[in-house]
């Protein structure tokens, strides 16, 4: 027992010293280098500054923060999803948190006769692409699952959105990074997302394949293609996708090089005009049958006039037969701070301004509105659709229903929760079976909660919701309706009675 002890202190000894050793090596290191003013001042103790820097993300929002203070998402708002995604009560006690005052705050007008529960029905399907595509979609859900390539997320990830969308009824997109095994594994619909690269439907040169778009087309679960034009984390860059992310696996996929970074170009090549990419949707519309859209951030507008424009000189076949529209304060893809920061217009002003422009141009019954961009709890929602979105899209809120804690380390294929990571260790501790039932659970109480709200402005179902039923706090403190500030049209720029 002695000897034991004995060994014990001598080990104890032993490593103080190395400690010791290391402290006074990193003292030297600090004191003598060039780069760092805190370290060179404070030898050593300067080090503590990155450390507690790195764990203040995660101490903010379990120690210091209120409810609606985080940003990009608040307290309040991933509580919604997790307990939504977890088929726990939503309700609440004693009061809204939320300040009500702010500029831009939405208000529902409540009616003094509600619809009663036995007049109340669900969103119908909505058809997409009927009279231009050979196979129309009947898009069954209004809230829908928006782009996360396969790479940007792991395979449990993709798994588990898949099998939750089927459940759910609503359709998955699979953002630029290719159609994988993993999105069509849970049999739910499908909308095949062409980015700037053409990832997954490329040929050798990085040119637009037709013979990999008749490939992906022929599986009936692709329901509708999207040419991406750009998107919110970063209106006018391509996507990016670390090398640290890119495996064999993802590399034949998306028909790349394994282990390099994955940078899109900025635009597509081949689209640099209204006429360039009504001809690129005809054109992938007729090799696939299918329904084809774009989707784009908003900044500057005058291209969409002239679009609409071009599309009745051509004729109504020749639009999209939907348009999402994404808005410029970020996203989960990984981008330069000032383009999530500053570039592109907020959905809240891009989304009535896109619908306007349509309508004026005569294209309300041709072209459907898809609306993306933080819009992850039910009120957020039902004011999409008061603007005038015919369905809305959500990724961030799939990614806090599979489990996600907002770390912020989307990019860095470290995510805590095995969302946006390839490292096998950290994935295991995703379940696909657990998480599909949680991602069906939260299409399900968003649908039920968006319809709660339109039932209480007196209208039976979600999509009867119009601009006159939410009011927007102003300037002045005081609220006006949605149809004040932002008055709908009719075609040639009439305004609706």
């Amino acid at each position: 027992m002695i000897d034991i002890f004995s060994g014990l202190s001598t080990l104890f000894i032993f490593v103080l010293g190395l400690a010791a050793l290391a402290i006074v090596v990193l003292f030297f290191i600090d004191r003598y280098q060039t780069a760092d003013t805190v370290r060179r001042n404070y030898p050593v103790i300067g080090r503590m500054r990155y450390i507690l820097s790195d764990l203040g993300e995660f101490f903010r929002q379990y120690f210091f923060a209120m409810d609606r203070e985080e940003m990009p998402f608040n307290r309040a708002q991933r509580d919604w999803v997790y307990d939504a995604a977890k088929h726990e009560s939503t309700n609440v006690a004693f009061g809204s948190t939320r300040n009500l005052e702010p500029v831009g705050t939405p208000i529902f007008v409540n009616c003094p006769w509600p619809t009663l529960e036995e007049d109340a029905v669900e969103a119908a399907p909505m058809r997409i692409g009927d009279g231009a595509a050979r196979i129309p979609y009947d898009a069954p859900s209004l809230f829908n699952i928006s782009g996360m390539s396969y790479g940007a997320i792991s395979v449990p990830a993709v798994r588990a959105l898949s099998n939750g969308a089927a459940m759910a009824k609503c359709w998955m997109n699979t953002g630029e990074g290719g159609l994988a095994p993993y999105h069509l594994e849970g049999g739910c619909d499908i909308v095949f997302q062409i980015g700037t690269a053409k990832y997954g439907v490329r040929d050798e040169d990085g040119k637009l394949s037709d013979d990999k778009l008749r490939e992906v087309a022929s599986h009936e679960q692709v329901r509708m293609f999207e040419i991406k034009l750009s998107q919110g984390a970063k209106p006018g860059k391509g996507g990016i996708l670390p090398a640290t992310k890119v495996n064999a696996e993802i590399a034949k996929i998306r028909g790349i090089p394994e282990g390099e970074d994955s940078i899109s170009p900025n635009r597509h090549p081949e689209i640099g005009s209204n006429a360039e990419l009504l001809d690129m949707i005809a054109h992938i519309r007729e090799v696939t049958g299918k329904p084809v859209g774009i989707k784009t951030v908003i900044g500057a507008y005058g291209w969409i006039e002239e679009l609409f424009e071009e599309i009745n000189a051509r004729g109504q076949e020749s639009a999209p037969d939907f348009i999402t529209v994404d808005g410029g304060d970020g996203g989960t893809g990984a981008a330069p701070l000032p383009l999530i920061d500053n570039v592109g217009l907020t959905l809240r002003e891009a989304l009535p301004m896109l619908v306007d422009l349509r309508d004026a141009g005569g294209l309300k019954d041709r072209i459907r509105i898809v609306a993306s961009g933080k819009l992850v709890t039910p009120s957020e929602v039902a004011w999409a659709l008061c603007a005038g979105a015919d369905f809305v899209i959500s990724a961030r809120g799939f990614m806090f229903a599979l489990g996600c804690i907002q770390a912020m380390k989307c990019n860095k294929n470290t995510c805590p929760t095995g969302i946006t990571t390839h490292d096998p260790a950290l994935q295991r501790g995703l379940d696909p079976a657990n998480k599909a039932v949680r991602v069906a659970n939260f299409v399900e109480q968003m649908r039920k909660e968006v319809g709660v709200i339109a039932h209480s402005c007196g209208v039976p179902e979600p999509r009867r919701l119009k601009r006159y039923h939410v009011r927007l706090v102003c300037p002045d403190g005081r609220s006006r309706p949605l149809d004040e500030l932002w008055p709908p049209v009719r075609p040639e720029g009439q305004v609706a009675a």
